[in-house]
């Protein structure tokens, strides 16, 4: 699986591209030696995989059953054959199949593919909050510094999401992120799209480097909204 994963025989961090990684036998885990929340991440991180307490040494059979079965498989079937709960089979029956249906079992994007990428804050309009709720959520922001990297003061009391949308696949990935800073964006980027996609964005300071890694093109939003089909307007894509 290393070897299908890293072509190259070099194991990199799925999280920020290191290759200062370590295998950690015991725990069957590698560890990359940046600084960085993440460090320890499985063969599973950034697949369909991931996020699942299911081994791999299950996932696999799943998928080869599913492949090579003319019929199809049942989950009641695959829940016999693999030793696991219906309801699991069920669960990997279809992420498998949502996974094929992409062509993709990995990530968003690759040669020749254009992504689009953007952040926003979500919740409630002030104005349409209660009147006391209203105060005292004024007064908390009048004591935080007005900085958007930090999503303080007029962000105060929302959530930031990111969304990456690949315009050939018609798939995107949406994320509640924990802030907008370029470490946080950049990574989930890093994470979900293939290295040499195109990439556009809008101007923030968060998206700054993209170049290094991909095709980066922008568009200023106070002068055009639309440069050709350099966009952030999924309806125009």
């Amino acid at each position: 699986m290393a070897g299908v994963r890293w072509l190259d025989g070099i194991v990199r961090c799925p999280y920020c591209n290191s290759e200062r990684v370590l295998y950690l036998a015991k725990a069957r885990v590698y560890k990359c030696n940046e600084k960085h929340a993440k460090a320890k991440f499985s063969l599973k991180v950034g697949t369909v995989f991931e996020d699942s307490p299911i081994p791999l040494e299950k996932w696999l059979p799943a998928s080869w059953m599913l492949c090579n079965d003319k019929n199809g498989v049942s989950s009641y079937e695959l829940s016999r054959a693999l030793g696991v709960t219906q309801k699991s089979a069920w669960f990997m029956l279809h992420r498998i199949r949502l996974a094929m249906q992409s062509g993709s079992f990995v990530k968003l994007g690759g040669p020749g593919s254009v992504i689009e990428t953007d952040e926003t804050y979500i919740g409630g309009k002030v104005t349409n909050m209660h009147k006391s709720r209203k105060l005292r959520l004024n007064q908390i922001r009048s004591q935080i510094p007005n900085s958007k990297a930090t999503g303080s003061s007029r962000y105060y009391g929302k959530t930031a999401v990111q969304g990456i949308l690949d315009r050939e696949q018609r798939k995107v990935r949406a994320a509640v992120m924990p802030n907008i800073k370029r470490a946080t964006l950049q990574g989930e980027i890093l994470k979900h799209v293939h290295k040499g996609s195109a990439i556009y964005s809008d101007q923030a300071v968060s998206y700054h480097s993209l170049a290094n890694d991909y095709i980066h093109e922008t568009v200023n939003h106070v002068e055009e909204y639309v440069r050709g089909q350099v966009h952030t307007n999924p309806e125009n894509s």
